[in-house]
């Protein structure tokens, strides 16, 4: 699949293909651009923040504690999740944080790793209530988010993780739905499928593998995925990865 933004050497070679596809090999050989890995960021909600798991930290966690030794360094990776963010809020934060974490003068991060949708899909209030971003909206403010974001560095999508319905509504207010989940992720699909945008589709992959699977990797709250839940995101994340880069 070919990766859009052809900057800054192809973006640091696509973010040195996507850290030679998100593996322990990717320590090796990542230091061309004057010395320096490349720099990848994590935007979006929960799912990126890591909330649920006390052992790992989350999947993006998980991945930067791999990249983090100094004799074998991969990739600096930042988190910038924030609970609760929908895709508006992450619009309206992302080019600020982003610009500021490519380290050096003139630098920017290599590519951006985003996550964002659950919460736009809740209803509010009641099953049949206004859902958290209004579907039209969330449409727009995506490609907007991902056509902008496009211009500046290679961007990977990755999609959410169905709820548990039976425990909703979460805090007592919010609904959410695998119905409204799959309008808003296949939404996503389309417009990441428009702008050449991998998309790894988390929500039909945890949906195939059958509920009893699906459960034990959903914490109690029924959103957030436990620690099993995140360390199996970080191996779907890492098998797509390899896929991406060597069709």
């Amino acid at each position: 699949m070919t990766l859009s933004a052809p900057l800054a050497s192809e973006s640091f070679a696509a973010a040195s293909s996507f850290a030679t596809a998100l593996g322990s090999g990717a320590r090796g050989g990542l230091r061309d651009r004057a010395l320096q890995p490349p720099k990848l960021i994590a935007m979006g909600d929960s799912l990126i923040y890591g909330y649920g798991d006390p052992e790992g930290g989350g999947w993006v966690e998980r991945l930067r504690r791999e990249w983090m030794n100094p004799e074998t360094p991969g990739p600096i990776l930042y988190n910038l999740g924030v609970r609760g963010d929908g895709v508006v809020q992450v619009l309206q934060r992302w080019e600020t944080e982003f610009l500021c974490r490519g380290e050096l003068r003139n630098r920017r991060p290599d590519g951006l790793l985003l996550s964002v949708g659950v919460n736009d899909s809740a209803r509010l209030g009641k099953p049949d209530g206004r859902n958290f971003t209004d579907f039209d909206r969330y449409r727009a403010a995506l490609h907007e988010l991902l056509e902008r974001s496009r211009q500046h560095c290679p961007v990977w999508m990755v999609g959410t993780v169905p709820v548990e319905e039976s425990r909703m509504p979460f805090l007592e207010c919010f609904y959410y739905s695998h119905a409204e989940q799959y309008r808003y992720k296949e939404a996503a699909k389309e417009i990441c499928r428009d702008l050449d945008i991998p998309y790894l589709d988390l929500f039909d992959r945890w949906l195939a593998r059958g509920s009893d699977w699906r459960r034990s990797r959903i914490g109690a709250d029924g959103l957030h995925p436990n620690p099993a839940g995140y360390a199996a995101i970080l191996q779907d994340v890492k098998v797509w990865s390899s896929k991406i880069t060597h069709p």
